[in-house]
């Protein structure tokens, strides 16, 4: 288990417990649900990179206290 730490822009930062092997998709699902935003409308970049929906988190080395931020479509 892991938590992400993602900054909204918008508001506070969020802070979401997750695994390694999940997949941006699945971050984006439990961001929406803490956010109430829509999950498909939301762009997660890790120092300028766009991440893929289909790719896990320990793909892109997202490790333990990592902060990825959250960008609107």
């Amino acid at each position: 288990m892991i938590q992400v730490v993602c900054n909204h822009r918008l508001e506070k930062k969020v802070r979401v417990k997750c695994n390694t092997d999940d997949t941006i998709g699945d971050l984006k699902k439990l961001i929406a649900a803490q956010t109430g935003t829509c999950w498909n409308k939301t762009i997660l970049k890790k120092c300028y990179m766009i991440s893929k929906d289909h790719v896990s988190l320990g793909d892109y080395e997202i490790r333990n206290g990592m902060n990825l931020e959250l960008y609107y479509q």
